[in-house]
C-alpha cells in the first residue's frame, strides 16, 4: 500500500504500468495497492478510457488498440510486418473457394499477394480490394453493397449483411480485430461489428490477421466468442506464452 498518496495523474500513470504489464487490472486491487477507494479508481478508468488509453470492463480494464487513423494513414503503418501477414494469409485460399475477404488495409496487401493463376471466387465489402482483385484473370471479384463508411472504406449496413447472409463462403478472412482470451474479438466500429457477424456465421472457416498490438485487446463492441476463429495470423516473434491459450482453444496460429 502507498504510504503518500499519489497525485492523479501518477496515479494514473500506476495504472497504465500495471496494465501493460499484467494485460488487465481490477478496481479493487488498484484500490488496496493505492490505498485510494475503488470510487476512485473507477474515476481514474472513466478517464483513462475518455482517452482510449484503455478498455474498461466489469470489475477493471484491459488494453485498447491503437487508435485508430484514416485510412490512407494506417497504409504507412507497419508496411513490413502488413506485407508478410497479408502473404501468410493468402497462402490460406485454395483454388475454386468461395472467400469473404473483408477490408482493410492488410487485406488490401492480401489482394495483391495472391497466385496470378488462381481460380477463385472472392467476395469483398471493399471499393479498394476490389479494384486490387481486378489484376487476376481467374478470379471471379464481386463487390458487396451498402453504405459507404469513409474512414474505413469499407460498405456497412443491412444492404451488405443480407448479401452476405444469402452465401456460403469456405473461407472469410477479416482485418485487424481486437482478441481477448476472456472477452473474444471486439470492433471499435459498430456497423462493422454486424457485418463480421454475418461473415463468420456464414463461413467454414474464420482467419483473422491480428498483428501483435492487437492480441490481448479489447475494444467496445462484441463480434463474438474467439471459438468462432479458424486462424490466426500473426507475428513470428510473439512467444509460446502469449499464444498457447488461443491454441488451446482450437485455433490455428499461423506466425509471419
Amino acid at each position: 500500500m502507498q504510504n503518500v498518496p499519489l497525485l492523479k495523474e501518477e496515479r494514473q500513470q500506476f495504472i497504465l504500468d500495471n496494465l501493460h504489464q499484467q494485460g488487465k487490472v481490477l478496481s479493487l486491487e488498484l484500490a488496496e495497492s493505492l490505498g485510494v477507494s475503488e470510487d476512485t479508481i473507477r474515476r481514474d478508468l472513466r478517464e483513462l478510457a475518455e482517452t482510449g488509453k484503455l478498455q474498461r470492463v466489469h470489475g477493471g480494464a484491459l488494453p485498447r488498440p491503437p487508435i485508430v487513423q484514416s485510412f490512407t494513414v494506417r497504409q504507412q503503418q507497419q508496411p513490413e510486418i502488413k506485407a508478410a501477414l497479408a502473404k501468410a494469409a493468402a497462402a490460406l485460399i485454395q483454388p475454386d473457394q468461395v472467400v469473404l475477404l473483408y477490408g482493410g488495409t492488410t487485406t488490401l496487401q492480401l489482394a495483391d499477394s495472391l497466385p496470378t493463376d488462381l481460380r477463385a471466387t472472392i467476395f469483398t465489402n471493399s471499393p479498394s480490394v476490389t479494384l486490387a482483385l481486378a489484376q487476376y484473370p481467374y478470379i471471379e471479384v464481386v463487390s458487396l453493397g451498402g453504405r459507404f463508411l469513409k474512414d474505413a472504406l469499407n460498405t456497412v449496413g443491412t444492404e451488405t449483411i443480407e448479401e452476405i447472409q444469402r452465401i456460403r463462403f469456405d473461407l472469410c478472412v477479416l482485418g485487424a480485430c481486437s482478441l481477448h482470451i476472456e472477452f473474444g474479438i471486439s470492433m471499435l466500429n459498430l456497423d462493422e461489428t454486424y457485418v463480421q457477424r454475418a461473415a463468420i456465421a456464414n463461413s467454414a472457416e474464420v482467419a483473422v490477421i491480428a498483428p501483435a498490438d492487437r492480441l490481448g485487446t479489447a475494444s467496445p463492441y462484441f463480434v463474438g466468442s474467439l471459438n468462432l476463429l479458424t486462424h490466426i495470423v500473426t507475428e513470428a516473434h510473439l512467444s509460446d506464452d502469449i499464444l498457447s491459450p488461443y491454441q488451446r482453444l482450437g485455433i490455428s496460429i499461423i506466425r509471419a
